[in-house]
């Protein structure tokens, strides 16, 4: 199955990777609840069985046979606003929900008990099997934990929660320095040339990738030119410092990279791609080199403020990682 794209550009806050966690569900007999949250597509083994049953990729409960439904807490590794929900039954066929709902809480300093107050953000909406099940969210109001109602049983593939990470800006003072390309802090890759091998939102993900498949990679280009990535940093910012990380790519890496940015004002999402090709130049062409990671700052041109900023590699090939340090804008006196 291919990966739905509406919410995309959205960071999936139900991650393991940014530490969220089921931290109690009602049953999970035949696949265990953390299943649902992991960052790969499901997958299905035929002829595949534990103690409990068949082994199914995502979490799955027992068949219900008493009043009520079953039901999920997990607490979100950072907190945010959604923006929609994928409630993926992949492979489960006879045995998917029929309907499921969303509810959550703000509560980051202890855990939901029995005295907590959840708030509906998705109200009961019917399911598909083998299904990517989207829903818009609109609510602007931000959640640490969710708890997903499923009624009254079955089986979940993934959830993936899109939305963007809430951060007090006006607790943080001009001279803190802060990643303002990470996925955890807000930032967003809005647009790419080409995402073969290898998604662009990864590169904003935390720590350094793990093999190939966790960076951004392109097709061999075959055609003039070269490839780019585009990405709305968590909040405007001076950029004092980039680092680029070419991590476990090695015969395909890009030969140079370098980067344009941009204080954009209005405009959609869509309409990122075009206004790019006008934006200043923040770093000039560097050559690279494999496996590494490239840490740039004399470098960098004085740009002032700055909400956007495009990569270019040249021609193409793979990166791991992204970082752009730097201060929130200080205003002119």
């Amino acid at each position: 199955m291919s990966l739905p794209t509406e919410f995309t550009h959205f960071l999936n806050l139900a991650d393991s990777r940014l530490g969220s966690i089921a931290t109690f569900v009602t049953d999970d007999w035949f696949a265990e609840v953390n299943r649902m949250l992991q960052p790969e597509a499901p997958v299905w083994k035929d002829d595949v069985y534990d103690d409990n049953g068949k082994w199914m990729d995502g979490w799955e409960s027992r068949r219900k046979r008493f009043e009520g439904y079953d039901y999920a807490i997990v607490r979100l590794g950072v907190a945010g606003v959604f923006k929609g929900v994928d409630i993926d039954t992949s492979y489960f066929t006879g045995n998917y929900p029929p309907s499921a709902s969303l509810e959550a809480c703000f509560s980051p300093d202890k855990a939901p008990n029995e005295h907590t107050t959840w708030e509906s953000v998705l109200s009961p909406v019917s399911l598909s099997g083998n299904s990517h099940n989207l829903f818009q969210i609109d609510d602007e109001r931000p959640w640490t934990h969710i708890r997903l109602n499923i009624f009254p049983d079955g089986g979940i593939a993934r959830l993936r929660l899109y939305g963007v990470p809430h951060r007090d800006w006006g607790n943080h003072n001009g001279d803190e320095e802060i990643d303002f390309a990470a996925a955890t802090n807000g930032a967003r890759a809005l647009a790419c040339s080409d995402e073969h091998y290898g998604n662009k939102s990864n590169i904003l993900n935390p720590g350094r990738g793990i093999n190939m498949g966790d960076g951004w990679e392109t097709a061999r280009r075959r055609v003039p030119g070269n490839d780019w990535v585009i990405v709305a940093l968590a909040h405007p910012c001076d950029i004092k410092r980039v680092l680029v990380d070419t991590c476990h790519f090695k015969g395909n890496y890009p030969d140079s990279c370098s980067i344009q940015a941009a204080f954009v004002e209005s405009g959609t999402d869509d309409q990122i791609a075009t206004r790019s090709l006008f934006w200043r130049e923040l770093l000039p062409s560097q050559k690279l080199q494999m496996d590494s990671e490239h840490l740039f700052s004399k470098e960098l041109n004085d740009l002032g403020k700055v909400s956007h900023i495009k990569l270019n590699i040249f021609p193409d090939g793979g990166i791991s990682r992204l970082r752009v340090h730097g201060h929130l804008h200080k205003a002119s006196s």
